[in-house]
């Protein structure tokens, strides 16, 4: 019996663990000075205000398109996928919207933009060699 290939990915979606309201970026704001919220992929992309050129340099250089979304922004697939699985980066392919990274593997990027680009690619080519 042959194995089917994985589905190919056909874009990337970032998902926050915060809300995009201003309601929402001011909960997230406190919570985060309080200690009691806390976003790896945030980290990442953002610095105190905006978002980080090397994140915007290391984005283009991915061969896949990659947006992002807050909790209140995703649509009805991305929240099947990433439902309680936030912050995410979530593989648009053509079996649907799976997961691809989790927040485990977002914290271990250490808010380094180059190191989630790298974790990226892996992930994306470990799906082919699966």
């Amino acid at each position: 019996m042959n194995a089917q290939p994985p589905a190919e990915v056909l874009s990337l979606t970032g998902v926050y663990h915060a809300d995009g309201s201003l309601l929402g970026e001011l909960r997230y704001v406190i919570g985060a000075r309080l200690g009691r919220a806390h976003c790896s992929l945030c980290d990442i992309t953002h610095g105190a205000l905006r978002e980080k050129q090397q994140w915007r340099d290391e984005r283009d250089r991915l061969e896949l398109a990659f947006n992002v979304v807050h909790l209140d922004e995703r649509s009805p697939a991305e929240s099947d996928a990433s439902d309680g699985l936030t912050p995410c980066v979530l593989a648009h392919t053509t079996a649907g919207v799976q997961v691809l990274l989790g927040a485990v593997e977002l914290e271990a990027c250490d808010g380094d933009p180059a190191l989630l680009r790298e974790a990226i690619e892996h992930a994306l080519a470990a799906r082919v060699t699966a």
